[in-house]
């Protein structure tokens, strides 16, 4: 539930922004605004963190009883959000600048020392729960110092009253805030129904094979942090052969997408007995449905990068909230009737809905030659 909170805050505490830093270094001007630009995001966080705490304070009560953790945690959620902002806005602006080796040095350092401190405050302290709320909030905390520190280093961090980058960050982030309410209904909500349908012990058996099927979801994450910056050059600048090769490695993408999701619905079955044992080889019966929702997911990542770069965040939102009403519309009908089977098959029809309705936006916010890429205009 403080981990649930944390992603929550997510959308407030910072209002997107990071993106919005992300997408600024593509821009002609990007050189001379950059450091005034994250100083400008920076400041947007300080402000939403502040509106954050209010809220937090006078609802404090309320929000412990439905979380079922103390008011500490509800206010001390809103820091580790904050300190998860400024790392990945220093994450960000490595990622852009095509600088793996900085950024997987720094994302795992931080998951070791989570780790660690985590292990350490659990295990060693015997503080239970409350160790790892600790070690979800200090470890991001500690790194965020980190973070400033290199931001500042590298010459990108510069404070000045700019209300123009101000705006325009806003622009890109605000828009975005209801896609935190669709990506709930897309990626959590499936095991509440779960849970209220079948009992906790389907529960775990239905989290055992969502936790294998995103092993295809973590391939798909790591190319694309690495493809967005080569993407973003070349429609920056804009030439019809590019595009048409980019086309061309887009649907070589969706095919290799769908023959993992193929290779999962044949060994995925014998998988999830080997891992996790003769207890779980219910899983295996939609670990292959699953992996073809994850199928769809890393094809709508591919896609929806052209509303990033378009910066049609707004809509982008309605696309994530429709897919997530789609997905709760068919577990309430589905779970009831076939069981564990109709929430995999929600999971991959929204899926593809949010992955055919990404492409459809993506096809108005930039253009590309999607059925024409064989023809060499001009």
């Amino acid at each position: 539930m403080f981990q649930l909170l944390i992603s929550v805050l997510g959308a407030f505490v910072g209002l997107n922004t990071v993106g919005a830093a992300n997408r600024k270094y593509f821009d002609m001007d990007s050189s001379q605004d950059m450091p005034q630009y994250i100083g400008a995001c920076l400041q947007v966080l300080f402000i939403s963190l502040l509106a954050v705490f209010i809220f937090l304070y006078f609802f404090r009560n309320l929000l412990s009883e439905a979380l079922g953790i103390t008011s500490i945690w509800v206010i001390l959620a809103a820091v580790a959000s904050a300190a998860i902002f400024i790392v990945n806005l220093r994450l960000g602006q490595w990622q852009v600048r095509k600088k793996p080796m900085k950024y997987g040095i720094l994302q795992i350092s931080l998951s070791i020392f989570n780790a660690v401190l985590s292990l350490l405050l659990v295990v060693a302290l015997s503080y239970g729960p409350e160790g790892r709320m600790l070690g979800q909030t200090f470890a991001p905390l500690a790194f965020s110092l980190l973070a400033i520190v290199l931001l500042a280093k590298d010459g990108l961090l510069s404070f000045s009253l700019r209300k123009d980058l101000i705006k325009d960050a806003l622009r890109f982030g605000v828009p975005l805030i209801p896609h935190v309410g669709g990506a709930f209904l897309l990626f959590s909500i499936d095991r509440f129904f779960v849970k209220k349908y079948l009992g906790l012990e389907s529960v775990g058996v239905y989290m055992a094979a969502a936790q294998l099927a995103m092993a295809i979801s973590i391939c798909f994450d790591a190319f694309n942090k690495a493809y967005v910056p080569w993407l973003f050059e070349r429609l920056k600048r804009n030439q019809q052969e590019e595009k048409n090769h980019i086309v061309k490695l887009t649907y070589g993408y969706f095919l290799l997408a769908l023959l993992m999701a193929g290779v999962a619905f044949l060994l995925g079955p014998y998988l999830v007995v080997f891992i996790a044992g003769e207890k779980y080889a219910e899983a295996g019966s939609i670990i292959g449905l699953l992996a073809l929702g994850q199928a769809f997911r890393g094809m709508y990542i591919m896609v929806t990068n052209y509303n990033f770069y378009s910066k049609s965040t707004a809509l982008i939102s309605l696309v994530t909230i429709f897919s997530g009403v789609v997905n709760l519309l068919l577990l309430i009908v589905l779970i009831p009737s076939v069981g564990l089977l109709g929430a995999a098959i929600s999971n991959a029809i929204s899926m593809l809905f949010m992955f055919l309705l990404a492409w459809l936006l993506a096809s108005f916010s930039y253009p590309m030659p999607w059925f024409s890429f064989g023809e060499n205009r001009r």
